[in-house]
């Protein structure tokens, strides 16, 4: 596994123009030291058009391919099959394919399109619907050199009986889930994570999992077998860049404890172990 860092973790610094995707880019390569980048659509432009620009785009894949990184993740807002107007699933349709596009343009290993649906299951025909439309966008994958598939991210995709049952339906190598780790809308985070971890294509390691339960999430990814990138998420909109490298830190510490074990003097130490009795009760 290695690690990236979802644009957008920046999206406050984006909102004020002083992050794009070129420093965004620079920021990936020489502050944090990574090989990846983590490409939301937000990052390049507010204006679709600016975002979907074919030239700019292939500025963009000259700029990755500079400072040698890899697209890992390409995510697309506003393009999700459902909704209830079959005027708007049309246009949805036609953008999340010039998305793809783009994402072949870029390299991308992975791409994240939502459904759509905003209630605890999909009806009917909105899951046939949503079926019938990632198995053309996992067609376009498989040709073009990516998987794509939706996040745990609202609605019933949060759920994980609903996105297991959705991977059943469309039945495509080329086609997961990216997984936002440790959602509390199961049994338990841990047991989150380990329904959906053999499906998962990509991740979101947000604060919560960093600082609360790192070690056990990354334990269940290993377990799953998961190849992909731990993509660290951040959300606040302050204090990004700092707090951005907060996160990485705590993800490659917890890799280093995965790989070879924690380090003497970890275990029973309050500032270091979250098992410590104190941790629990400060």
């Amino acid at each position: 596994m290695n690690i990236s860092i979802a644009s957008f973790s920046f999206h406050g610094a984006i909102a004020t123009g002083t992050v794009d995707v070129f420093t965004y880019l620079e920021a990936c390569r020489y502050r944090y030291h990574l090989d990846t980048a983590d490409i939301w659509n937000g990052l390049l432009g507010a204006d679709v058009e600016v975002q979907l620009d074919e030239a700019r785009l292939k500025k963009v894949r000259q700029a990755m391919d500079e400072r040698d990184l890899v697209c890992v993740n390409y995510h697309a807002d506003g393009c999700h099959p459902w909704e209830d107007d079959p005027d708007a699933r049309e246009r949805h349709r036609a953008l999340a394919l010039r998305h793809l596009k783009a994402a072949e343009i870029l390299g991308a290993k992975t791409v994240r399109i939502d459904t759509g649906g905003r209630d605890r299951e999909w009806t009917g025909e909105q899951f046939d619907a949503i079926v019938k439309a990632f198995r053309e966008f996992a067609e376009i994958g498989a040709s073009s050199g990516f998987r794509v598939g939706p996040e745990t991210h609202w609605g019933a995709t949060n759920y994980p009986d609903n996105m297991l049952k959705l991977h059943a339906a469309v039945a495509s190598p080329a086609y997961g889930i990216l997984l936002h780790l440790g959602k509390d809308t199961w049994t338990s985070p841990d047991d989150y994570d380990r329904a959906l971890a053999p499906i998962a294509i990509h991740t979101h390691v947000d604060q919560k999992t960093c600082y609360e339960r790192l070690d056990s999430a990354l334990a269940i990814l290993m377990e799953s077998g998961y190849q992909g990138a731990l993509g660290v998420e951040h959300h606040s909109g302050k204090n990004e860049f700092s707090e951005v490298e907060a996160q990485v830190g705590l993800v490659r510490r917890a890799l280093a404890h995965a790989r070879a074990g924690r380090p003497d003097g970890y275990q029973g130490n309050p500032l270091l172990d979250p098992a410590s009795e104190r941790s629990h009760n400060k």
